[in-house]
């Protein structure tokens, strides 16, 4: 696409905001930020910046608006420039249209961002000519000038920015699950699993997209995709794709090969298993030696705010996983205790459900401590379903302070939100960095 001199708006001045205004400058566009915070504190000076409410006669002008993923697209401004024949796309799509390489795309509610940071490991490993890019905090926009016919570009990305794709077209792409989340954005389940379909609905048959088998809500859509499918399963033989068995190995269904144990690994848990099985399918497509594969798998460490151990105190282990940003994905962070644990949860209310989290708890839970938005929901559904041993606290700080009186030497601490965090943070990083800073205030 030429943008030369062409009035494009960028809508939404956060990180890749800013990284799509770059490439359009280098693009020669002409190019107008508008966000909806008309307090906010803009970077640039050389183009035209539009605050708070708009002005419907400015902003007939615009013949194409990119949009960041942050930017919902039902809201007022939205509906005004699809109605002034303004074409409108994402940060994700922008870059696509001067991507030279090959590329992946990982999408799914939960491990999107282990399996992206695995895959992109893996193929820095094969080829040094390999960008990580997407919702895993680095904007695509950045980097694609980069990319050549033999780069590899491995992308995460979030049904968010899939509801702005128009031409991408992964060679690879994988979906790893499917659970209600963000259903405050998508309004509907049904919308919220189209959004992650559409990750597929671009490839052709000599593309590959993989796929979790044991997801109940894949399974049933399948006839969606018309691309190449592989499956991964962690609980039954897949003879076209990969397993895990009952020893704890991970096995290649056409070769029947044992390629690796899982407890020569760092990633523990079936959770692990399925993100571990997801990256060795999509880098087997890119034609990745498997023996390489499986020695970067061994030596992965996982990714920060996911039930990372922080520091032993008084004999109580503190974990922060405030990646957990919705009940499924708490729930893994649960399973992956193994002893009595004070949790610590409750955030931004995204209009999920937390039934499933609480029966996740299995006598684990001795305590659950309740901040933020979604407290009262969280300990009314508790209360339903029998579980009495929770306590709300007005801050993190309060949380982890009543977490050490609790807990007692051989018990776990868990920072496991099953909520977003903007109610009282930034960022689910934000959070888990600032409980951190607490526990390590202890010693």
């Amino acid at each position: 696409m030429d943008l030369k001199g062409k009035k494009v708006l960028v809508v939404g001045l956060g990180k890749s905001g800013y990284a799509a205004y770059e490439l359009l400058k280098e693009m020669g566009a002409d190019i107008s930020l508008y966000d909806g915070n008309e307090s906010l504190e803009v970077k640039v000076d050389d183009v035209d910046v539009y605050l708070g409410d708009f002005d419907r006669n400015i902003f007939k002008k615009f013949e194409i608006a990119v949009f960041s993923p942050g930017v919902p697209l039902d809201i007022p401004i939205a509906d005004f420039l699809r109605e002034n024949g303004t074409e409108i796309i994402g940060e994700i799509e922008l870059a696509y249209l001067w991507e030279k390489g090959t590329v992946v795309a990982i999408t799914g509610t939960n491990g999107k961002t282990t399996t992206t940071t695995l895959v992109g490991e893996i193929c820095k490993a094969y080829n040094p000519k390999t960008y990580v890019v997407g919702n895993i905090g680095n904007p695509y926009t950045k980097e694609v000038l980069k990319t050549s016919e033999d780069s590899i570009t491995v992308a995460e990305i979030s049904s968010f920015q899939l509801e702005t794709m128009k031409t991408f077209k992964p060679k690879v792409s994988a979906i790893l699950n499917i659970t209600p989340d963000h259903l405050n954005r998508h309004k509907t389940m049904e919308n919220y699993i189209a959004a992650k379909l559409s990750v597929a609905s671009n490839q052709g048959p000599k593309d590959l997209c993989v796929i979790n088998y044991e997801d109940e809500l894949l399974r049933k859509n399948l006839s969606k995709i018309i691309t190449k499918i592989q499956f991964f399963s962690s609980s039954r033989v897949i003879e076209k794709g990969m397993y895990k068995d009952e020893e704890g190995f991970i096995v290649d269904g056409i070769t029947k090969k044992r390629l690796l144990d899982q407890r020569d690994t760092k990633l523990p848990g079936d959770h692990n298993a399925e993100n571990i099985m997801a990256a060795l399918l999509i880098v087997k497509k890119l034609g990745v030696p498997m023996d390489l594969a499986v020695e970067v798998v061994k030596n992965f460490s996982p990714v920060e705010h996911r039930v990372e151990f922080v520091e032993t105190v008084d004999g109580v282990d503190y974990y922060n996983d405030s990646k957990g940003t919705n009940p499924d994905a708490a729930i893994k962070g649960i399973q992956s205790m193994d002893r009595p644990t004070v949790l610590i949860g409750g955030g931004y209310d995204k209009g999920g459900e937390f039934d499933a989290w609480i029966e996740s708890f299995d006598g684990k839970v001795k305590k659950l401590l309740l901040m933020g938005e979604t407290r009262e929901r969280i300990a009314e559904t508790a209360k339903k379903l029998g579980f009495t041993d929770y306590e709300f606290v007005d801050s993190l700080e309060d949380a982890v302070a009543r977490a050490e009186e609790i807990a007692v030497s051989g018990d776990a601490v868990l920072l496991s939100p099953a909520c977003a965090s903007w109610d009282m943070f930034d960022s689910y990083e934000q959070r888990g960095n600032i409980f951190k800073e607490l526990v390590r205030k202890q010693r």
